[in-house]
This record gives C-alpha cells, structure tokens and sequence, in this order.
C-alpha cells in the first residue's frame, strides 16, 4: 500500500503557475552590443538557428521537474503486510557484576572450565533471547555502575553489549547498592507495573556510596522486584607449595544481604554453584515473570522518496539544455 506521510506538500503544486500567471514579467534592459546596418540581410538565416526546444516543451519539461520535487518532498513510503507483536509491558534490567572475582574459573561450560562471566553470558545470553515482547536493559557495574544498554525491544543489541563486556570494564571492586540505585533510578518513572532487575554478583558489597538494603527500600517504594543471583562454585583446586588442595571460591559472597534485598522487594534469592544451576535459575525467573502476548501490530514502511528525487536530478541537465535552447 502506497502512502505519503507528508502529503500537504502536494498543496505546492500550482505555486510556480499561479506565480507566472499574476506576478509581472520583468523588464527587459538588455541592449544590443553591436549594431548592424545591414542585419535584415541576415534574416534569412533566423530559421537556422539551432532551436531544438519550443516554450511548449521547455514549460512541460519544468512542470515535470517541479510535480517530481514535490513528490520527493511528500515522503512517499510502500506499507507492507501488518505484523503482530508481542508486547508484555515488563520492563527487566539486567545488572551484571564486572569485579575482578569474575575472572575466577570455577564454572563449567561443556565439561571445560570457565570464568564466571563467561558463564553468565552464555545463560544470561540465552534468557534475553527468549524474553520476546519485554523490554530489557543491561547495567554493568563494579567500582561503579554504568547503564550499558537503556530498555530496549531489541534483544539483539543487548546481547550483543552483553557479550562485549570484559573483567574490569567498571572497575575491581563491587557496587552493589549504587547498581541497585541506578536501576532504580531508570525504572521508577516508567508507568509499567512490571519493573523487574535480575542482579548477579559472586561478591559482597565493597564500593560505592549507597547501602544495598536502603537501595532496596527504595526499590520497593518505587514498585521494582528484584531478584538476586550469588554465582560460584562453593569448592575448587588450586595448586599450592604441597600440591593441590580444595578452597571455597565463593567464600566473600554476602548472600545474607543479597537474600535481605530480595526479601524487601519481593523477590528471590537463587543460589548458583555451577552452570546448570544458574540456567535453571534464568528457567525459574521465566516462570515467576511469564512473557504476555499482546495483540498489537506494526507495519514496515520502506521509504520511496529516493526514486522521484533521482529521477528530478536526472532531468536537471535536460531542463538546463532546454533553458538554453528555446
């Protein structure tokens, strides 16, 4: 289906006749630079002249250029078929922890160790791709939070930011109260009811200036459940000068305040020792926030202006031969 989206431009089409029609023409001042006494001799010659263009053509050709432009100006666009999207109305932010203990490789990805982050990209990764109709963020934090991607339809491109983060990128250390209150601050002045942040951290909180559980507090106020996830093997073998010998990986995480801040909000906390946990944590997040089909629907417009203006500036040396030969 064709449509013009700016179709009152087609309400300049008489301009340049009406304009011919009731302005004055102007005065001719030239003169001639040379007189000839004997110029009737020469009148012979004046069908000769090389005149390829009439007024009748020049003016066609002029008003042809001009329905063109105007055309162009319209913005014609083609509509295609209408296509039904989901839309849930949630909003999840995902809040990702970048300190250096995420480097540590005590997950498993097909029976081959790995960092945490790692592992979170793959599950976190895959739990994006299924949230059709959602709108989702990703906030990265460590010293510091920083919004990475705002809520978006377009899982893609969060994924894709997801996967480009790296270990450090906001610091060593690990914020979680600041993330927390960043988050809040992007999602309380939504109107959806739905505001949910999936927070992951393998550590307690040593940064930043906001304590987690007043952040939490505010979170409620503001209508947000968040759910917590400590990731990190709770044993692993490292060498040592008497050979190897088992330690606890995830001895600084702070699950009592991770549990307290979703207690306040809400929400869960979940426990991730290995990677098949935690995809069954993103499992459960599923169930407890259900995507909701909606019913509404969008049309693709493809723009067609590009087709009218080039064949304008196509016409433009014809027009200027035409001006110049009439």
């Amino acid at each position: 289906m064709l449509q013009f989206e700016w179709i009152w431009m087609l309400a300049a089409l008489p301009f340049p006749f009406l304009i011919r029609r009731f302005m004055p023409s102007a005065d001719s001042t030239e003169e001639a630079a040379l007189q000839v006494p004997f110029a009737e001799d020469f009148s012979v010659y004046a069908d000769r002249s090389g005149k390829i263009f009439s007024n009748t053509s020049f003016f066609l050709l002029a008003a042809f250029f001009w329905i063109l432009l105007l055309i162009a100006a319209a913005r014609p666009v083609w509509l295609g078929p209408p296509i039904e999207i989901q839309v849930s109305g949630r909003n999840l932010l995902l809040a990702i922890d970048l300190s250096g203990s995420m480097q540590t490789e005590d997950l498993q990805l097909s029976n081959q160790y790995v960092t945490r982050l790692e592992a979170t990209k793959k599950v976190a990764g895959e739990f994006i791709e299924r949230r059709t109709g959602d709108r989702i963020g990703l906030l990265l934090f460590g010293t510091q939070p920083y919004l990475q991607a705002p809520l978006t339809f377009d899982r893609k491109t969060v994924q894709t930011l997801l996967n480009e983060a790296a270990i450090g990128l906001a610091g060593e250390k690990t914020a979680i109260g600041d993330a927390i209150g960043l988050g809040v601050k992007r999602l309380q002045e939504l109107p959806a009811k739905n505001k949910v942040i999936i927070l992951l951290t393998d550590g307690t909180n040593t940064a930043g200036t906001v304590d987690p559980e007043k952040a939490a507090a505010f979170a409620k106020q503001a209508g947000i459940t968040i759910y917590t996830i400590g990731v990190g093997a709770d044993e692993m073998l490292v060498n040592s000068l008497f050979g190897k010998r088992r330690v606890n990986p995830s001895a600084e995480l702070d699950e009592k305040t991770l549990s307290s801040i979703a207690t306040i909000t809400d929400g869960h906390y979940f426990r991730a020792k290995d990677t098949s946990e935690l995809e069954k944590i993103y499992a459960l997040i599923d169930d407890m926030e259900p995507v909701l089909t909606g019913n509404q629907f969008f049309r693709p417009k493809s723009e067609l202006y590009v087709w009218p203006l080039g064949a304008a500036l196509l016409l433009c040396p014809l027009l200027v031969l035409a001006r110049g030969r009439r």
